[in-house]
């Protein structure tokens, strides 16, 4: 044989070899792309609701806020549409998204669709180691809730939301809030970070430190899309009346200006 038939019969050789791996890679590329490859097993997991990069597989207590692992629930692959559409106010941009959070008792929570919607609300902005603003804040709620009496929960529903979730577990607003004798229809809202920053961010209340918080309260009426916003350390009276009005549609816009802090 001929050097040069050698090296003809050399590449041939050769290109075959490349042509069976290609062939061999195109192969299990097709089996990987065809979910032949066995899926992964899916562990059951435990989370804490306040810390959710807290994980173990039993259950036991979250060592950051001492609160109960729940379940974690398996994931999914179907598209979730949202079944509620945010509300809007009539008078100004503001919208309130439907983020998860927490309540004072633990309840797990759609801020819109469950403490919002069809209601008439007054909400304010507090955190439970607060020592300044806050401790007046809800003692102003509290004397409003006396003074409405049992519209509280029924025509009127108050909320409280803390903007210092990393330390506001439900244990802690509900202990924060017995000292303020908060009864039924009021409400502590605590959660995941990134969900409360939205939550903040829409109601106009995020602020970079948690003591820089402004004093406002925000009245609604998300059936008759009545909103606004009044100094949350007002007269008891001029508070019950601003509610009552929103409550029946009406706002008085001499009153629905925020005071400046004393």
């Amino acid at each position: 044989m001929t050097t040069r038939s050698l090296s003809s019969a050399l590449l041939i050789v050769a290109l075959l070899a490349l042509s069976a791996v290609a062939l061999r890679a195109q192969t299990v590329t097709s089996v990987i792309g065809t979910s032949v490859v066995p899926a992964a097993k899916t562990m059951k997991g435990y989370a804490c609701p306040m810390h959710p990069e807290v994980k173990s597989s039993k259950p036991g207590k979250c060592p950051k806020c001492k609160m109960d692992l729940r379940l974690a629930p398996e994931p999914s692959t179907s598209v979730v549409k949202p079944t509620e559409t945010p509300s809007r106010s009539s008078g100004s941009s503001m919208s309130i998204p439907d983020v998860e959070v927490l309540d004072q008792d633990g309840n797990a929570l759609h801020f819109y669709r469950d403490l919002i919607k069809d209601k008439t609300v007054a909400i304010n902005f507090i955190f439970t180691n607060c020592t300044t603003i806050c401790p007046p804040l809800a003692a102003t709620f509290a004397r409003v809730q006396k003074e409405m009496g049992d519209k509280v929960g029924k025509d009127v529903h108050f909320i409280s939301i803390s903007v210092d979730p990393l330390t506001d577990t439900p244990e802690r607003l509900k202990a924060w809030g017995a000292k303020f004798k908060a009864g039924a229809g009021w409400t502590f809202v605590t959660g995941e970070k990134q969900e409360m920053d939205k939550l903040l961010n829409a109601l106009g209340a995020a602020v970079a430190k948690r003591e820089d918080h402004t004093p406002a309260m925000i009245i609604g009426n998300d059936a008759k899309g009545v909103w606004t916003r009044t100094y949350g350390l007002a007269k008891t009276g001029q508070i019950v009346g601003l509610i009552l009005d929103v409550m029946n549609g009406k706002l008085d816009g001499s009153s629905a200006s925020e005071e400046p802090k004393p």
